[in-house]
């Protein structure tokens, strides 16, 4: 999102800043499991999974994570936590279908896929309490194929959408919207091509009921806070209430994922039909989904929440909590469980009994398709494809911030100001930064002046 100008509304309408933390989690896994909907059993569809080492198909509700876990693949080394969503898939019109793969989103460094999480307290000093070990919970109906119907100006309705990045820059037009505000934002998948991309945007409920920590439905312990949202700055700074039910209000735990769709874009069918779809057969978007086991040590969230307050949330803020390198992060990994290819070449079909359904009814499950059903080891099979020519699909990488002197690809224009961008993929602007600033590269779409 526009971070200047979200900081230029903290300053103008709130008495007193908020705390936030805003970091990147690298890709532990992907594959087909999902220990809270199918505990110990084969998912219905994929998932990448984020966070510390101590995931596993079972996931025991009574294992401490913070303990369980050796390494993780988020920047604070006490976040132990466990987050998945489901996987963006492209279809080629020769039937076949290719994983889309991830980017490093802005100012997160190198991250090998994986997400951008959010902790966020409301403004105006009101507190919050961090999740108690052993909380789950969802967000998110998989099945459902159209809107849900909810009151257009409440914050559930603001949960979940899709961010479709005309340029690539930190503070262009189509980042410089609050996430779900904005007219760069949609509820379904965008029915167009984003030249630099999409970003999902997954908001969980942050009310709790005070009792339960992860009920059969995962789901009902929770509720959105209540309020009207303004449309122009959606709710990821919004106060609200929580509603008598679930009184006890917890950080707004927010998703980000970068996902490099533009190098799809010319394969687009010749139909103009949306080419994307989410792993479990779902080419409208409405039924994206999060998924979230905390894991944190001890009272590690909770000092983040009382103390952080830089408004960008960015980990160099946020003194209480310990950083590891990218090359950490992305060296934590856990091995497949399910023996199946997912990934890394064309697939005949989704992965999973995942045909396509377009609705608007909801999905209905399709059993008996053949698919892998238990788990093993040994390579994964090769699948088959048909002939045509399919997809070359490159995984996009970052460097670690270093000093940079971009060359310009266009006239130069004034002096960029401070924390403005001055290169990257793309960029036509300014290369030149203001007096006591210089040009940092922070990944291959993104440099700034700092």
């Amino acid at each position: 999102m526009h971070w200047q100008s979200l900081a230029a509304f903290v300053a103008l309408v709130l008495p007193s800043a908020n705390a936030l933390i805003r970091f990147p989690c690298a890709q532990l896994v992907t594959e087909r499991t999902d220990p809270l909907v199918d505990p110990g059993r084969v998912s219905a569809h994929v998932h990448q999974v984020i966070g510390g080492n101590g995931f596993n198909i079972t996931m025991d509700p009574n294992t401490d994570l913070s303990k369980a876990a050796t390494c993780t693949t988020c920047k604070f080394k006490e976040n132990k936590s466990n987050y998945w969503t489901a996987v963006m898939y492209f279809k080629h019109t020769n039937g076949s279908f290719i994983r889309v793969p991830q980017k490093p989103n802005h100012l997160t460094g190198t991250p090998d896929g994986g997400m951008t999480v959010y902790y966020i307290q409301p403004p105006r000093g009101t507190k919050v309490t961090q999740f108690p070990k052993g909380f789950r919970m969802i967000t998110g109906n998989p099945m459902i194929r159209q809107r849900k119907n909810v009151d257009l100006t409440s914050p559930e309705a603001y949960s979940l959408s899709f961010r479709c990045w005309e340029t690539s820059g930190f503070t262009d037009a189509s980042n410089s919207s609050p996430p779900g505000a904005g007219r760069y934002d949609t509820v379904n998948l965008p029915n167009k091509k984003c030249n630099a991309g999409i970003r999902a945007n997954i908001f969980f409920p942050s009310c709790w009921n005070g009792k339960d920590l992860d009920p059969p439905d995962h789901a009902s312990h929770m509720s959105f806070f209540q309020g009207r949202v303004d449309a122009n700055a959606g709710i990821i700074l919004m106060n609200g209430n929580c509603p008598s039910t679930h009184p006890v209000r917890m950080p707004l735990l927010f998703f980000e994922t970068a996902w490099a769709t533009e190098q799809f874009n010319n394969m687009w069918p010749t139909d103009g039909s949306q080419p994307f779809v989410l792993s479990m057969g779902d080419p409208t978007g409405y039924g994206q989904h999060g998924d979230y086991v905390f894991g944190w040590e001890g009272d590690a969230l909770q000092s983040a929440m009382d103390n952080c307050f830089d408004t960008l949330g960015l980990p160099d803020s946020c003194r209480q909590l310990t950083q590891q390198s990218d090359a950490d992060m992305n060296a934590c990994k856990v091995k497949t469980v399910v023996n199946e290819r997912v990934e890394g070449q064309p697939l005949a079909a989704l992965p999973g009994c995942n045909p396509i359904q377009n609705g608007p009814n909801p999905a209905t499950m399709v059993n008996n398709c053949g698919a892998v059903s238990t788990t093993g080891t040994g390579p994964a099979p090769t699948v088959s494809v048909p002939t045509a020519t399919v997809p070359t699909v490159t995984v996009p990488t970052s460097t670690q911030t270093t000093v940079v002197t971009p060359v310009p690809t266009a006239p130069q224009g004034p002096a960029v100001p401070k924390y403005g961008q001055c290169g990257g993929i793309g960029w036509t602007g300014s290369t030149v930064c203001v007096a006591g600033a210089t040009c940092q590269k922070l990944n291959d779409w993104y440099s700034q002046c700092v």
